[in-house]
């Protein structure tokens, strides 16, 4: 195969794939050819290095999520039960990821921040501006929650952070129990952290 329009997508594809299931570090660039059928010469011709694959890899699955996550939180549902659909939805796709892989793969954004923030700065500060996407998501599904009074916080920014380090935290646990079950606490702990009048939690429980 030459350097043709699908050798990139071949090669992200692969990529993603290896990494959600190894990791990054031990990966080379000659597997990661060969799994996706494409010469060497075709990689450096798309990435000039591993860490540019890896950026585009991220870029990509962001894109993906961000779409997900937008669909859900942008929905015309009451604010609070986007979340909790949030909440749903991530924990049916670690099912759904269990059930065809044998084991939960946690998330990609945790998995490289916990693996290669402390080894390389582009990495780091697009995981960072990710995770900061996330957080404004949810910031804004919050500030939606507090104008009606669903909500008595204050600070709907460091909520709307604690809520994505929770979920985060939470699919940490999932892969490392290889369970997804530990996702059913988020809702109630995140009615806790948002304190959240129980005279309005039935409205966003059903």
């Amino acid at each position: 195969m030459g350097r043709t329009s699908d050798a990139r997508e071949k090669i992200l594809t692969v990529a993603q794939e290896l990494i959600e299931s190894r990791g990054y570090s031990g990966l080379g660039v000659a597997e990661i050819c060969k799994a996706a059928g494409v010469p060497k010469g075709s990689f450096y011709y798309f990435f000039e290095s591993k860490e540019a694959l890896a950026l585009a890899v991220l870029d990509e699955h962001w894109e993906a999520q961000r779409s997900a996550w937008s669909r859900v939180l942008q929905d015309d549902a009451e604010p609070l039960s986007r979340l909790r659909r949030l909440f749903e939805e991530t924990e049916a796709g670690l099912r759904e990821n269990q059930q065809n892989c044998g084991t939960v793969s946690g998330c990609m954004f945790g998995n490289l921040t916990l693996e290669l923030s402390n080894q390389t700065e582009p990495i780091r500060k697009r995981l960072q501006q990710i995770f900061e996407a996330q957080v404004e998501m949810v910031d804004q599904v919050i500030a939606e929650a507090r104008e009606p009074g669903e909500t008595a916080l204050g600070d709907t920014r460091e909520a709307a952070r604690s809520i994505v380090a929770q979920l985060e935290g939470q699919v940490l646990f999932a892969k490392l129990y290889n369970n997804p079950q530990h996702l059913e606490a988020l809702w109630e702990n995140c009615l806790s952290l948002l304190s959240v009048r129980r005279t309005n939690t039935a409205a966003v429980s059903s």
